[in-house]
């Protein structure tokens, strides 16, 4: 079938201008959002997304309190403004859902929940605007806003879509090349290595989908050096912010062998 846009044209570039491997830009804020214990704002492109960390804290419902471990909560709302469609969905709208529960499966063996038994985290995910990637863009922010609230965490998490056009891999897609190429993103750790999620909502060819899945552990790890950058570069700020007494001083010394870790 031939495709309603041009996804890749005769010099090999694609309508935003990149070529098949080249990712959007990333900007990452890492200041404080609100009453959070801990937030992030990333964008991919034209994909922003606002991630809000509270807790650990109380669990305010009885039933939700897990006594070895703390519970992980995942609301997301995304803005009528986020997309050309104007269409407004409710909290209980089938996608959002199935965006909360993948955002929370992915972080549940991520977090060390064991430290905060009987307690929950609330991860509030807030899409100000959209042209795809937002499952990547979720799983982004919310790893920088779970390291920003200094919840201990095993490994960064970083995600990334990646589809095929003809016989030809690309990654980081727009929503123009979601609608009309398969498709799948995959978050990985970095570090050790592991795979947190695959998830494909298009039917891939086996043999296509083993070359997108190692495109796509690359890309995160370039992924990982913004975000990584971004932290450190915030914990250097609030060290400086405090002052430069010897307290301070061995705080920035520890922060500094923490981020060693990732």
């Amino acid at each position: 079938m031939a495709s309603r846009i041009e996804i890749l044209n005769d010099g090999g570039f694609r309508s935003d201008g990149r070529r098949q491997y080249e990712l959007r830009d990333i900007t990452i804020d890492l200041s404080q959002q609100g009453h959070a214990d801990g937030s992030a704002i990333i964008t991919h492109g034209l994909t922003q997304v606002l991630v809000s960390v509270f807790g650990p804290r109380e669990a305010k419902q009885r039933r939700e309190t897990i006594h070895d471990r703390a519970n992980i909560n995942v609301e997301v709302n995304i803005a009528a403004f986020s997309t050309g469609e104007r269409r407004k969905r409710s909290r209980g709208d089938k996608r959002i859902s199935e965006l909360a529960s993948t955002i929370k499966s992915t972080f549940e063996p991520v977090i060390l929940t064991s430290i905060y038994p009987r307690s929950q985290i609330d991860i509030f995910v807030q899409v100000l605007q959209q042209d795809g990637g937002l499952l990547q863009a979720c799983i982004n922010c919310t790893t920088l806003a779970l390291a920003n609230a200094g919840i201990p965490l095993l490994d960064f998490v970083c995600a990334i879509t990646g589809g095929v056009h003809s016989t030809s891999p690309v990654l980081d897609l727009t929503t123009l090349e979601e609608n009309d190429i398969p498709h799948v993103t995959v978050a990985m750790m970095p570090r050790t290595g592991k795979v947190t999620l695959v998830t494909m909502e298009t039917r891939l060819h086996a043999d296509r989908f083993e070359e997108i899945f190692r495109l796509a552990i690359d890309a995160g790890k370039v992924i990982h050096k913004e975000m990584k950058s971004a932290v450190r570069h915030r914990t250097d700020a609030l060290v400086t912010a405090m002052g430069s007494g010897s307290r301070f001083a061995v705080s920035g010394e520890m922060a500094e062998e923490q981020m060693k870790d990732y």
